[in-house]
């Protein structure tokens, strides 16, 4: 059972996607698990063939229990899927719940998001035809179901679902203010080359290409981190880690309720076109309840933008064990001291919570300053 958070303490597979003697390949989805926040699917880190389970669906383990074995090319059997790094996942991981299993934890294939439907709406799986591959049952044939039929009472739904959400949360963040000494610092940051170099570029770009100001903000994070790699890691077994990679998760509220900050991996390497693609990908698949363990087990930082709900500062809570998290307010029109004069420029409020046991106040202070020096330079992220 791949640990899912750095509190996780178990977790109950809802379905194999895979059979023994299937080959696997890095990076394959092979089962999906219940956790807080819904489904996850589990990825395999490393090619081999299925040959064993272990763990059949509704069964609730504990946090690396063996699911199955891989044998890999010399023949010798592997456990799988290998626990992902409890680094940093999003703030929605229990500290002890017992996880549930879902309406369709078993009964036939059906995927992710078509289970989290089928909560939401009260339908019963086993009374839905299924017409994806190998008869899975789609969202699509939920959608049927549900207008096809009285529903059935849920078994968990939307609201369950968000309420166990919503206690991960508290006690991951109860944790985090009695463990992790912070300190604030924020800054004011002239978006006004930021704003008018994504305005031309846009010009150039078909509506689907567009750029959303979001991705210029995540870009010059995941810049300044290579510039300040301390905030970029985890506080563990009282020392500090650094980070495999630049992975910042960004927060995404989600439609029933609930937060998650699925991973936008290595975002430095990424143009900002690639960061785009990625932000709309996790962000639609967090809110179908389709993400995969490694973008919920491995964010190296948190990145919170309200400014699209008016808000002007953030101070956000670190979620344990990162280090750090960004908050972004609102870009609005603000007077600012421009070449010694007086202007009215976009700007906005960029906050960094820091543990001050990783990190000092003058590295937390330069990362702002590199966010903003990269945010000057939108041509070059």
């Amino acid at each position: 059972m791949p640990a899912l958070g750095a509190s996780m303490e178990q977790g109950t597979l809802i379905e194999w996607l895979r059979h023994p003697g299937d080959v696997l390949r890095r990076g394959d989805i092979v089962a999906v698990v219940d956790t807080e926040k819904g489904a996850i699917e589990i990825e395999v880190f490393e090619d081999g063939v299925l040959d064993a389970i272990r763990i059949q669906p509704g069964e609730t383990v504990p946090v690396g229990a063996v699911l199955a074995t891989i044998r890999g090319d010399g023949g010798a059997a592997a456990t799988a899927p290998p626990a992902a790094p409890p680094a940093a996942p999003p703030a929605v991981q229990s500290s002890g719940a017992a996880a549930r299993p879902a309406a369709a934890s078993v009964t036939p294939p059906a995927s992710p998001a078509a289970r989290k439907l089928a909560r939401e709406r009260g339908v019963d799986l086993t009374r839905v035809q299924g017409t994806g591959p190998r008869g899975a049952i789609t969202r699509d044939d939920v959608e049927r179901a549900a207008g096809a039929a009285p529903a059935a009472a849920p078994v968990a739904g939307a609201a369950d679902t968000a309420g166990r959400m919503r206690q991960a949360i508290a006690a991951a963040m109860a944790r985090s203010k009695r463990e992790i000494p912070h300190f604030y610092l924020a800054a004011t940051i002239d978006m006004h080359q930021a704003l008018t170099w994504l305005s031309a570029e846009n010009g150039r770009r078909g509506v689907i290409d567009r750029l959303l100001p979001a991705a210029l903000l995540i870009k010059a994070v995941a810049r300044a981190l290579e510039d300040v790699p301390e905030l970029n890691g985890f506080w563990e077994n009282g020392a500090s880690r650094p980070g495999p990679g630049i992975h910042p998760g960004v927060a995404v509220s989600l439609r029933g309720g609930g937060l998650v900050a699925p991973a936008i991996h290595d975002a430095n390497r990424k143009d900002l076109s690639g960061v785009m693609t990625a932000l709309r990908d996790v962000v639609s698949r967090a809110r179908d309840g389709k993400l995969r363990g490694s973008e919920v087990s491995d964010p190296t930082i948190t990145i919170t933008n309200l400014g699209e709900q008016g808000v002007e500062i953030g101070y956000g809570i670190i979620y344990p064990p990162q280090v750090a998290l960004v908050s972004f307010g609102r870009i609005a029109d603000r007077p600012l001291v421009v070449n010694g004069a007086v202007e009215v420029r976009p700007s906005l409020t960029a906050t960094v919570s820091a543990d001050h046991r990783a990190v000092d106040g003058h590295r937390a202070g330069l990362f702002l300053a590199a966010v903003d020096r990269h945010l000057q330079q939108p041509e070059a992220l």
